[in-house]
């Protein structure tokens, strides 16, 4: 009988130890799911100069698209949170939409090999992003379930693990006067 109290006390510093060395776990991942995402994210902004400067060659007087393109960028790469990243990230998709419409008003840049290149990359990243961003999405979930669960809730409180943030993309802002392109044969 003088075993079990022990026992019971080398039991409760176990799950202790577990519980705790399991959230630190789950937060690692999810830090290292984000540092995933903004590495892809950077790859993404270093790409938009280029494409900007090709489609500046057929479409100069285009400026106000390709200044948009190149603000939204600039918004991006100074967001802090996964809550700005993911309004300036879906800013910028937007206008890269609008770029890539452009194209469709200029066969000689449609067709430039350079741009070509520079959007099948640009359509990579961004399955590479959606990836990265689900993945991240899963870790967070799994994290934020753990340290909400009782009786881990008391540990995480005590050692300070505070809910960590989904990253999701803001819907593109949609032109009010988009028209769709028409089709004649």
């Amino acid at each position: 009988m003088e075993w079990v109290i022990p026992a019971v006390v080398v039991g409760i510093v176990g799950w202790l130890l577990l519980t705790y060395n399991r959230m630190v776990s789950l937060r690692q991942t999810t830090m290292q799911a984000f540092a995933d995402i903004e590495v892809q994210l950077k790859q993404r902004h270093d790409l938009v100069p280029n494409l900007v400067e090709t489609v500046k060659g057929y479409a100069s007087h285009e400026s106000k698209t390709l200044e948009a393109v190149i603000a939204a960028r600039n918004k991006a790469t100074s967001a802090q949170s996964p809550a700005e990243m993911g309004a300036a990230e879906g800013a910028l998709t937007g206008a890269l939409g609008r770029i890539f419409a452009l194209a469709e008003a200029y066969p000689d840049l449609k067709a430039d090999a350079n741009f070509r290149q520079l959007q099948a990359e640009l359509s990579d990243l961004e399955n590479k992003i959606a990836a990265a961003r689900r993945f991240l999405n899963n870790a967070v979930q799994e994290y934020n379930t753990s340290i909400q669960q009782l009786p881990a809730v008391l540990i995480a409180d005590m050692a300070g693990f505070k809910p960590a943030e989904f990253f999701a993309l803001a819907e593109p802002e949609r032109a009010a006067a988009a028209v769709p392109p028409s089709v004649k044969f």
